[in-house]
């Protein structure tokens, strides 16, 4: 079960999650309570350990932006919040080959099917994540949806696709999470704060390890590098 704590907003807590046994680590470049600049994160990363991938979020951020945000920060993924630009993730391939790991957002609304399989033809894709929304927020928001539903829409459009859980997900319903929807992944930021932006370090501790118990339950392999 490849588990991420995302909106990192500082290096303890990015080392906490790292210690946790985290695969991977997210920072938030959009517009968030949980923002940070590039530079900020270019001089966390090097404090970080090599083995644990680190992820920018960005929202319809545009490629010259991207390819200069990755590499100041040494980002290992980037994590996109672009649906109106098709060709954003074949881009940076092209430009980044193999060494940059890929995640396409969705939002899970009626309709996801198509975009699932849209994401399924698309091999600059490492995995899909899918996320809740509100009207104002497009992450972050703490509300999870409708797993039950969302397990018929993924049997029915999304075989053969590493799908990442997020939206509402803590340390209580991760579990859940994992055994209703056998997801390749979870991504879990809100849930394991003290407040906007800081993580709650206990919290970070039992998601991870619940995450891990749930998948053993749920006889999921751990992954394999996207």
């Amino acid at each position: 079960m490849w588990v991420k704590i995302c909106a990192n907003t500082d290096l303890a807590d990015a080392l906490v999650a790292a210690e946790a046994g985290a695969d991977a680590v997210g920072f938030v470049f959009a517009e968030s309570k949980r923002r940070v600049t590039a530079e900020h994160v270019a001089a966390l990363t090097p404090h970080l350990p090599a083995i644990l991938e680190k992820y920018g979020v960005f929202v319809d951020t545009p490629f010259d932006e991207l390819v200069r945000t990755v590499e100041a920060c040494r980002l290992t993924g980037v994590q996109l919040h672009s649906a109106g630009d098709s060709e954003l993730a074949g881009q940076l391939r092209a430009h980044f080959g193999s060494a940059l790991r890929i995640l396409q957002v969705i939002h899970y609304q009626q309709g996801i099917e198509n975009q699932l399989r849209s994401a399924q033809a698309n091999a600059a894709i490492d995995a899909v994540l899918i996320d809740s929304r509100t009207a104002t927020l497009l992450g972050g928001t703490g509300q999870r949806y409708d797993w039950q539903a969302a397990r018929r829409s993924f049997a029915e459009s999304a075989s053969g696709l590493r799908l990442i859980v997020a939206g509402g997900l803590n340390p209580a319903n991760v579990g859940e999470a994992i055994a209703t929807l056998h997801p390749w992944g979870v991504d879990v930021a809100s849930g394991v704060e003290a407040s906007p932006g800081k993580k709650d370090p206990a919290k970070v501790r039992a998601v991870i390890e619940n995450a891990r118990i749930a998948a053993h339950k749920a006889k999921i392999e751990s992954p394999v590098e996207v």
